[in-house]
This record gives structure tokens, C-alpha cells and sequence, in this order.
């Protein structure tokens, strides 16, 4: 009974935490004159991926290294074909970008990197250290391609909130993410071992849900507003994230071992739906995921957890 309550305990401090993170981390960022442009792309990007690296961490201190590895595959995994599919269940998501196949492109490059990688069973140090170069140059990259796409010195808005609260609340939100970390791993491991699950297959499911609640709660409001603004970008933008800021970051502190069926099964998976959203996302000039290509990303995903289970 305790393993459930550690686990629910764990997804509402985390989603909260990560909303918190966001919104003050936005504030501060304004505070200090930073640009949204690179909030958007630094701050935001950052907060919403703070989750999966605060677990990560959390799960490869524990010997959990199956849970660590497991909740970016599974969150990646579920970016697209749970959240996207559901957010076009609702309401259609177009492209608003011509050029999203380039962000497509570094996220499979970014997957195939991390396969590539993995082949020894192991994400090293100096691997880890690639992945944060790249990430580094990643986001000179984007910074760089959105001014020039702009044309234009954005405007600074001001903050909502005092200095001295947007501090508050990044503290509270950074020791939210720790405890909500630690009780969604340590619970996800105790129902794990209850029930004869390995710890893979919980990394993949139910860690790695609970890690993209934020994004899926988010997506899904802005859904139902018919707001259009959670695009395919900020989705495959998180999902390049994860890859090289939390397995960069997570694997620099301490080497990551990824298990044969990880390898071999949803290393796959994962970059098999990043090729299925670019058949949908065709013709790139004004495609759009309508609710029939996102009931089938929908039933990709619920495929997915069928055979990880069953």
C-alpha cells in the first residue's frame, strides 16, 4: 500500500514541481532582461525536462540503471505517441514550421547517436560528455536559426512576479523535484519487485508517464482551449532534450548500463515512432496530425505497453 502511495505522491509532486520550475525559472529569466526566444529554448526546455533528469539521477544512484535509461526511451516514446496522439485526438496539430524536418533530423540523429552509443551496453563518461557538447551546440544552433528567422530584437516582457517569489518558488520547485523523484522511483521499484516486474518495464511505463505528466497535462489543456501553440517542435525539441541533457548529464556523474531487451527492443521502438510522426507529419510544407493519424499514434502506444507487459 505504501509502494502506491509513494508512487501517486511522486507523479503530483512532479507535476507540480515542474509547472512551478517553469513559471519561475520564466520570471527570473525576465527579471535578468533574458530574451523569451531563449527562454523558450533554454529555460522552458530545461524545466519541462527537469523530471526525467531529476529521476534519472535519482534511479542510476540506486543501482536502478534499467530505470534511468528507461524513463527517456518511454518518455520519448510517449511524447509522440501519447501525447501527440491524444492532443490530435481532440484538436488537430498543425505544422508551423517549414522547416521542422530539420529539428526532426537532429532528434533521429540524437536517437541513432544513443543507439550507436549503447552498443557496448554501456552510455560512458566521455559519451555523456559528447551529448552535452552537442546539446550545447544544439541550442547555439536554434538561438542562432530563430533571431535569424525573426529578423527582429524581441521585446523583454515583464515579469508576473517579484524577484523574491520567483526565488520561492524556484526552491520549492527544485526540492519538489528531488522528493517527487525519490518516491516515484522508490515506489516504482517496490511494486516492481511486488508483482514480478523488471524495473525496465517499469522505467518504461509507468516512470516514464509520470515524468511526462507535465507535458501531457499541459498539451492536453491547451487541447481543449483550441490552442494551438503545444506544437510538434516543442515535442520533438523535448525528446532531443532528454537524450542529451539527461543521459548526458546522468551518464558524466555516473555510467549507465542499458540492458540486451532495452537495446535491441525499445531502442527500436523509439526510433521507429520518430519515423512513423515524419510519414505523418508529409507533405512538410502544411502538414498537420489530424484525429485519424492521432488515434493511430494512440494505438501505436497502446501496442507498445501491451507487449512490454504481456
Amino acid at each position: 500500500m505504501l509502494s502506491f502511495v509513494l508512487l501517486i505522491a511522486g507523479f503530483v509532486l512532479l507535476f507540480f514541481s515542474g509547472d512551478w520550475l517553469v513559471k519561475a525559472s520564466v520570471n527570473l529569466a525576465r527579471h535578468f532582461k533574458v530574451s523569451t526566444l531563449v527562454i523558450g529554448i533554454t529555460v522552458v526546455a530545461f524545466g519541462t525536462s527537469a523530471p526525467e533528469l531529476i529521476v534519472s539521477l535519482s534511479a542510476v544512484f540506486s543501482d536502478s540503471s534499467d530505470i534511468s535509461v528507461g524513463n527517456v526511451i518511454g518518455s520519448n516514446i510517449a511524447n509522440i505517441a501519447l501525447v501527440l496522439g491524444l492532443v490530435a485526438i481532440i484538436f488537430p496539430v498543425k505544422v508551423k514550421k517549414n522547416n521542422i524536418w530539420i529539428d526532426w533530423l537532429v532528434m533521429l540523429i540524437a536517437s541513432l547517436g544513443l543507439l550507436i552509443a549503447s552498443l557496448n551496453n554501456v552510455i560512458s563518461f566521455y559519451e555523456g560528455v559528447v551529448f552535452l557538447i552537442l546539446l550545447a551546440l544544439y541550442l547555439v544552433w536554434s538561438v542562432w536559426k530563430s533571431r535569424r528567422d525573426t529578423k527582429q530584437q524581441e521585446n523583454i516582457q515583464e515579469p508576473a512576479m517579484s524577484i523574491s517569489k520567483a526565488f520561492g518558488f524556484f526552491l520549492l520547485a527544485t526540492i519538489g523535484l528531488y522528493f517527487g523523484a525519490d518516491w516515484l522511483v522508490k515506489g516504482s521499484k517496490a511494486i516492481a519487485i511486488s508483482f514480478g516486474i523488471s524495473e525496465r518495464v517499469v522505467g518504461l511505463s509507468l516512470v516514464a508517464l509520470g515524468t511526462s505528466i507535465p507535458e501531457l497535462a499541459t498539451s492536453l489543456i491547451a487541447a481543449l482551449k483550441k490552442e494551438s501553440d503545444i506544437s510538434i517542435g516543442n515535442i520533438i525539441g523535448s525528446n532531443i532534450f532528454n537524450i542529451w541533457a539527461v543521459l548526458g548529464t546522468t551518464s558524466v556523474i555516473k555510467p549507465l548500463k542499458v540492458s540486451d531487451a532495452m537495446l535491441h527492443v525499445d531502442y527500436k521502438w523509439m526510433i521507429g515512432v520518430a519515423i512513423l510522426l515524419f510519414v505523418l507529419l508529409l507533405p512538410l510544407s502544411k502538414g498537420i496530425i489530424n484525429r485519424w493519424k492521432g488515434s493511430l499514434l494512440f494505438i501505436v502506444y497502446a501496442i507498445y505497453i501491451y507487449i512490454l507487459f504481456f
